[in-house]
């Protein structure tokens, strides 16, 4: 530091026009080592050294010695430094007054990419603030609507009316079971009775075609079986047997045969190997059963009555010991249900009696499966 009163008072000193570099008072802001100069803000600027010492640079380096004038002429370039604050430090003597303040252009931007302190050019939406709340589910799109058809309400329309059902009895039922003959859902001849058997010929039929399965004959199935099928004829309406006639053993295909199928259950009249008449018979039971083989008609019976078993035996036509074909009442009355005692039933009276009248005694039988 340079002492306040070491000899300038902002007064000039005699207007020499150019001092050596040993005067000391020489005019002109420089006066020798002991006159200092003021600067134009009234400060003291600090005392200069001779052209014998080096001035100490604002970092406190030293700078090389200048020799004659070269001494004035850095000096005064140092003066006006200081004066008009361009050095980044504070001159000697002046600590206390803030250093002026430089005014920078402001850097063009570059290409480089922004950092955390770097504001980019438009700000972007404002995250929003850190919760323990996690956040709400993205809401996940609509599938694509397609043009699927709404399921049908249920049918409001009344069900078919009923025609036929089980327990019914009619020629209507007579024609129903034709007709699911000849489309191959009824294995036997008409009876007129809609019986367990006729039910289920339906159901198979309503299966096949995909209608309701019921086993009852409604409207819908009625008129669907007519479209189907023809008009019957007499022959397929009354049939001679409730079950179709078996193809005739070879056995009986010559001569007066009486031809007994106990696969199909019938009888068979036939001459000459043409069937005359046919009916449904019975066999008797697993305990006594019905031979088999081929026999002769011995004896004609037209009342006969049972001595062992005191049944009544109309129309017996007797083929192998005590077993005839006969008409039976209970046959008529139970079908199936029930059995013989070995003898051959048959359960239509009148195409039995028509039957005994025709036969012959010595005209052959054949019993086969």
């Amino acid at each position: 530091m340079v002492d306040a009163d070491s000899g300038w008072h902002g007064r000039g000193g005699s207007n020499t026009p150019g001092a050596g570099s040993g005067g000391t008072h020489g005019a002109g802001p420089f006066q020798g080592r002991s006159g200092i100069p003021a600067l134009p803000d009234g400060r003291s600027a600090p005392a200069l050294p001779d052209r014998r010492s080096t001035p100490a640079l604002p970092d406190h380096r030293s700078t090389p010695a200048l020799p004659g004038r070269r001494v004035a002429a850095a000096s005064l370039v140092a003066l006006a430094a200081l004066a008009t604050g361009c050095e980044p430090g504070t001159a000697t003597g002046a600590q206390d007054a803030p250093p002026p303040v430089r005014a920078t252009r402001a850097a063009a931007p570059t290409a480089s990419p922004a950092t955390e302190d770097a504001k980019p050019p438009t700000a972007p939406t404002p995250s929003p603030p850190a919760s323990t709340t996690p956040p709400a589910p993205t809401p996940t799109p609509e599938p694509a609507r397609t043009t699927a058809r709404p399921a049908p309400e249920p049918s409001t329309a009344p069900a078919p009316r009923i025609l036929m059902r089980t327990g019914s009895e009619s020629d209507r039922v007579r024609e129903l079971q034709a007709r699911l003959r000849q489309i191959g859902h009824f294995g036997r001849n008409p009876t007129g009775y809609y019986g367990s058997v006729t039910a289920a010929s339906v159901r198979s039929f309503q299966t096949k075609r995909s209608l309701p399965v019921t086993g009852s004959t409604d409207e819908v199935t009625w008129r669907r079986l007519l479209g189907m099928t023809r008009v019957p004829t007499a022959a397929e309406l009354r049939p001679p047997t409730e079950r179709p006639v078996a193809a005739p053993d070879e056995r009986c295909l010559k001569g007066r045969v009486l031809c007994i199928s106990k696969n199909s259950r019938t009888l068979a009249w036939m001459i000459d190997g043409t069937v005359v008449s046919a009916m449904d018979v019975r066999f008797g039971s697993e305990y006594t059963p019905t031979r088999e083989g081929v026999f002769e008609v011995f004896w004609k019976s037209r009342d006969h009555v049972s001595t062992l078993y005191d049944t009544p035996m109309p129309y017996a036509l007797f083929f192998s010991g005590g077993q005839a074909v006969h008409y039976s009442a209970d046959f008529a009355a139970n079908g199936y249900g029930g059995a013989s005692h070995g003898c051959v039933n048959v359960r239509d009276k009148k195409k039995v009696a028509a039957l005994f009248d025709q036969v012959r005694t010595g005209d052959k039988v054949v019993v086969y499966w």
